[in-house]
């Protein structure tokens, strides 16, 4: 279910009274909430543009400490853009939650290699793997080694299938995937100032980037993708996937190879990550700035789940803004949600807001 939220209606119960709600006028300052709580918390109603019946649309933000954000602000302005990188996830947080009223696809979930018996195969994986994922009762240690499990099952899959070159373009062609209004904004921002952007996915990077050449239609010399990396014959058909990593002394025979997945995708992957690729299947860049961006310890991190928090996990990082989409569930998430991010965006919002956000923390002004 989408849960909307407009101007006169907050469709979940607020844990403590509001004290001011006033009305939502499209493209204008927006208008703010104020909680009265231990720690008070900002609401914020930003205006992102008309609905299809002719009501405003209205995303919500929310700011569990507005002071200690405020200090964070500070440190990374004072600090400078040098000392500055993005961190995000992909799906669901760069791309919208919501497209036309369907749920957007995933960069994995869209792929469809041509091979209906694989692709049904691979769908039974899901359905057996995806509920231990979120199972709480499994140690995490077990659940790390299921997930490799899954992925490594899913990807012998699309090399047994025969996945191409072709396969992957026509299913990123044919996909529900949009990225939020204001990512491409964003992107140059960063470009012209010289901030590294990160994309962590556990999907694959090759359909990630598929999706950027298609949906923005150029590249970023700034944006790197840390995530599986498939391998190509000169056909175009997959034959294996990249990321063997040398063998530990208990095994010097075996290689083992490295995967990212849902608990592992961090700042330990980094040489895992490669910049864009123009093409499909072209073959990487030497990456040689590794140590410069594990220099830059101030973050911010873009993500719509509270394990996303750990993609920064491997950095020695000395100040970290959070940002956070909850794109559905709102009266479950919200308490969670906002006691784990700095700043929290609700009803699938558009990128304006970290824009702003950005170019504040990149300001040379008090």
């Amino acid at each position: 279910m989408c849960h909307r939220l407009h101007s006169n209606i907050i469709p979940f119960r607020w844990s403590t009274s509001i004290c001011e709600h006033r009305c939502f006028r499209p493209h204008i300052n927006s208008r703010l909430w104020y909680s009265s709580n231990r720690n008070q918390t900002e609401m914020e109603q930003v205006g992102v543009g008309i609905a299809s019946n002719g009501s405003p649309e209205v995303a919500v933000v929310v700011v569990g400490d507005p002071e200690l954000l405020h200090k964070k602000k500070s440190a990374i302005r004072l600090a400078g853009p040098a000392k500055l990188q993005v961190i995000a996830d992909f799906d669901a947080t760069l791309t919208k939650y919501w497209i036309d009223g369907r749920r957007g696809q995933s960069s994995h979930g869209l792929l469809q290699q041509g091979n209906p018996v694989y692709d049904v195969k691979r769908q039974e994986l899901y359905e057996y793997y995806h509920p231990l994922e979120f199972n709480p009762t499994i140690p995490l240690d077990k659940k790390a080694k299921l997930m490799e499990e899954w992925w490594g099952k899913t990807h012998a899959l699309l090399i047994e299938g025969g996945l191409t070159f072709d396969a992957i373009k026509n299913s990123v062609a044919n996909a529900t995937i949009a990225f939020r209004e204001g990512v491409v904004e964003l992107f140059e921002f960063l470009e012209e100032n010289d901030v590294p952007v990160l994309i962590f996915s556990a999907g694959l990077a090759d359909i990630i980037e598929e999706v950027l050449r298609q949906k923005l239609h150029r590249s970023f010399k700034n944006v790197k993708v840390v995530s599986n990396r498939m391998v190509f014959d000169q056909s175009g058909q997959l034959v294996s996937f990249k990321g063997i990593i040398p063998p530990s002394p208990d095994n010097g025979i075996i290689l083992l190879r490295k995967t990212i997945h849902v608990l592992n995708k961090n700042e330990h992957a980094l040489d895992m990550a490669a910049p864009v690729h123009d093409h499909l299947g072209d073959p990487d860049g030497p990456i040689d700035d590794t140590a410069s961006v594990k220099k830059r310890t101030n973050v911010l991190l873009l993500g719509d789940h509270i394990g996303d928090l750990g993609m920064s996990d491997g950095l020695n990082y000395e100040t970290r803004i959070s940002v956070g989409f909850l794109n559905d569930n709102v009266m479950n998430s919200l308490d969670s949600y906002r006691e784990a991010f700095d700043v929290l965006y609700l009803n699938d919002a558009p990128m304006w807001g970290v824009l702003k956000l950005v170019s504040q923390l990149c300001s040379t002004g008090k």
